[in-house]
């Protein structure tokens, strides 16, 4: 049996789950005041994106502080005002080591004036995950370690990995444990508890994992409205794409905020498997108020080509090698596509 046809059996097995609406419903409410108790306490106005909540459960056994704030910004400070950046993986995931996606001179620079990089491990085979050991590096040390070893990546997206042996043979920082007891006095345990709770029953109705540990949460929240299933290992063998309706048909999504949803590889393998799936679903999200605002479905053989044209004729213009072969589907692109207002 090849493998093509070993994951279209696994795709036929996957099983279609009809989520309850008004359950969701509740659960998203329960979402929205948990998310307003904590930035009226904590001044944090979105605990559900970029691992934000994964960042409150190290700061809260650090008996450190959180920073307002995603991506461009430090993660946390002491109490003496001294910044901490934090890094995060998990152990069922694929990659054991810690990615930093831009190492450009500004990023380097920056690091030289934070206290310490936090890279953290989370044991993801209980529920709920626990941040059982870290490692410490002083910013100037990390700051000098990226500048050394980047010399020796020659890709154009600037993205290096950074493993535990490779932070022990070259600087000598080694695994520190956790203390249980230091997570149960922390400042956010309370409210950790409370969203644990919440996400047991989120994880209980719609049989996905990890919805708080990702950006999935967003994706969920939009396929409900769509009696779409999130598949749970997208990219996996059973599900390359992020959902799939009751007649197996699989959907690419792209959630954001703005008036604009961001492709972040589209090389051409990648644009060839999009014309396996039904249809690109390009939601707008409110998420501090966690509303869905807009969905449109689009067809691949009208995205895909536009994508394409717009990619090349970034490369055609560029007098370098682009880091990133990404792109965007702008609003003023949807009539382009004939896109279909789903909400």
């Amino acid at each position: 049996m090849s493998d093509s046809i070993g994951i279209e059996q696994l795709i036929k097995m996957r099983k279609f789950l009809k989520i309850d609406k008004k359950k969701f419903g509740e659960l998203v409410v329960k979402m929205r005041k948990i998310q307003q108790s904590f930035h009226k306490k904590f001044n944090i106005d979105d605990l559900w994106s970029n691992s934000k909540f994964t960042e409150v459960i190290v700061a809260n056994s650090l008996n450190h502080k959180m920073i307002p704030g995603h991506s461009g910004s430090r993660d946390a400070v002491d109490d003496k005002g001294n910044i901490y950046e934090y890094k995060h993986y998990k152990k069922k995931s694929s990659n054991h080591s810690w990615t930093f996606n831009d190492f450009s001179d500004t990023t380097i620079k920056k690091l030289k004036k934070t206290k310490a990089v936090i890279f953290a491990h989370f044991d993801d085979e209980v529920f709920p995950p626990i941040f059982d050991k870290y490692i410490s590096v002083p910013g100037e040390v990390m700051s000098a370690y990226l500048e050394r070893e980047t010399q020796k990546i020659k890709n154009t997206r600037k993205m290096i990995n950074v493993s535990s042996k490779q932070l022990y043979e070259r600087e000598g920082y080694n695994w520190v444990k956790t203390n249980d007891n230091a997570f149960k006095n922390g400042k956010y345990y309370s409210e950790i508890k409370e969203i644990f709770l919440f996400a047991k029953s989120l994880e209980k109705l719609t049989k996905v994992k990890n919805l708080l540990t990702s950006n999935k949460i967003w994706e969920q929240i939009v396929a409900v409205e769509l009696n779409h299933n999130i598949n749970s290992e997208q990219g996996g063998r059973a599900g390359a794409h992020d959902a799939f309706d009751e007649f197996g048909n699989e959907f690419e999504y792209k959630v954001y905020s703005g008036n604009s949803w961001g492709f972040q590889d589209i090389s051409d393998d990648v644009l060839k498997k999009y014309y396996s799936i039904k249809g690109f679903i390009l939601a707008t999200v409110d998420k501090k108020k966690i509303e869905v605002k807009k969905i449109f479905k689009v067809k691949p053989n009208l995205a895909i080509p536009l994508l394409k044209a717009k990619r090349d004729e970034r490369i055609k213009k560029s007098k370098k090698p682009l880091r990133r072969l990404q792109e965007s589907i702008a609003t003023g692109d949807l009539n382009k596509i004939n896109a279909e207002k789903l909400l």
